[in-house]
């Protein structure tokens, strides 16, 4: 089968620019083909893990990705889907980004006997002479058609600055620049790219009369059409210090039941035939389906032995046995329970809620118990009283537990 026709198949494709063209040339030879990824933080998170599933799919079907990291890009800031400029960044900061992004990405494509590329476009975007780069890139632009690409229209009535305007042709310039490095022809990204994938595929065109083609990818997004990955301590991110391998399986047992069978098709490597097995059921039919995903999506992330982890302490916190399993913990001090320490702390100090106020809220409205006994007082003091054996469980609604030990 033609990687076209199984991405196809598995919901990822949103937009081609030559559809016919692409397929032949996917059928015909060893594609090398770029996604960009702009380090914004020090992880990547499950919106970017859709792309980087595309990717794994691409090499094993024989072609070669490039991995190109944004050390030059996010320097500008793409505008697109901010209704504000994004915080500017330093280059120390910049860098750790895109270090991070490497050692992350090397869990899911094998970079070894040039099997695949990672790249840095502060290498060739940072020392750029601005006039020369005006004259060669910037001539082929026209700013009218590029006022009507929607990543610049939605920020027109708040205002875009002209450092933000740059990106297309930042982005643009990076095809360009790997066409001309490692013959690469295809650029793959977010359905929200679209814009700068054409500007890219219209550079090369006009500088060296070649075709090169581009590809867009459906976002993470629910039946709904809200996006995926946030929660309320927000993204649901790649590195374990960021989301625990459990909370990173819980995250993907509690997804909606319409959404399960698009998860599953984009986030793991299950065949189709296999999914639309687990997903042709009623009622709670659909948990095996969740718990399934949720294990093959932790796996592939963090590894089985974390898969397993997790899904054994899932599956004790569901038979009542809390105390199992890799649960998120926290060690706080015994002298800080001496006198007590109040409740509202407590959920901040384990990161369960956001703001006092929060806390607040939860309480009131019995969202918070403690070893099983709800909490309905935002005053009140948690005491060396409340834990056995040195272990303290706070369960956050339904479904998230906390352990907290004392040290």
């Amino acid at each position: 089968m033609n990687v076209l026709d199984i991405l196809m198949e598995r919901g990822f494709i949103e937009q081609m620019t030559h559809e016919k063209e692409i397929r032949e040339l996917l059928e015909k030879e060893k594609v090398t083909f770029y996604i960009g990824f702009d380090p914004t933080a020090d992880s990547l998170h499950v919106g970017h893990f859709v792309t980087v599933m595309a990717m794994s799919h691409m090499q094993k079907a024989g072609h070669r990705p490039i991995a190109l990291f944004g050390g030059g890009t996010a320097m500008v800031g793409d505008p697109t889907g901010k209704t504000d400029m994004r915080k500017m960044m330093t280059t120390e900061i910049i860098d750790h980004n895109v270090a991070c992004f490497k050692k992350q990405m090397s869990r899911f494509i094998s970079f070894e006997n040039d099997e695949a590329i990672m790249v840095d476009n502060g290498d060739w975007l940072r020392n750029l002479n601005y006039i020369d780069f005006l004259r060669e890139v910037g001539v082929h632009f026209s700013v009218n058609r590029m006022l009507t690409a929607e990543c610049f229209k939605q920020r027109l009535e708040k205002g875009l600055s002209f450092l933000e305007f740059n990106y297309m042709l930042m982005q643009s310039y990076d095809f360009l620049e790997l066409y001309r490095r490692f013959n690469c022809k295809l650029q793959l990204g977010g359905n929200d790219q679209w814009s700068n994938i054409l500007g890219g595929v219209e550079l090369v065109r006009r500088l060296h009369g070649d075709q090169s083609f581009g590809m867009t990818f459906s976002l993470l997004t629910n039946s709904e059409g809200k996006k995926m990955g946030k929660t309320e301590k927000g993204a649901v991110w790649l590195d374990p210090e960021k989301t625990s391998p459990y909370e990173f399986y819980q995250y993907w047992r509690n997804v909606a039941d319409a959404d399960v069978k698009r998860c599953l098709s984009l986030l793991t490597f299950i065949p189709m035939d296999e999914i639309n097995s687990l997903t042709a059921v009623e009622g709670s039919a659909i948990n095996k389906a969740k718990e399934r995903l949720a294990f093959e999506v932790t796996k592939i992330v963090h590894g089985e032995e974390e898969a397993l982890k997790a899904d054994t302490a899932a599956k004790a916190l569901f038979l009542g046995g809390a105390h199992g399993g890799s649960i998120p913990t926290t060690e706080i001090n015994t002298a800080d329970f001496e006198t007590g320490m109040d409740i509202l702390s407590l959920l901040q100090e384990t990161k369960l809620v956001p703001s006092r106020s929060e806390g607040r809220r939860l309480v009131t409205q019995n969202g918070i118990k403690l070893d099983g006994v709800a909490i309905t007082d935002p005053n009140s003091l948690i005491t060396l009283d409340y834990f056995k054996d040195n272990e303290l469980m706070i369960q956050k609604g339904k479904k998230v537990f906390h352990k907290v030990i004392l040290k």
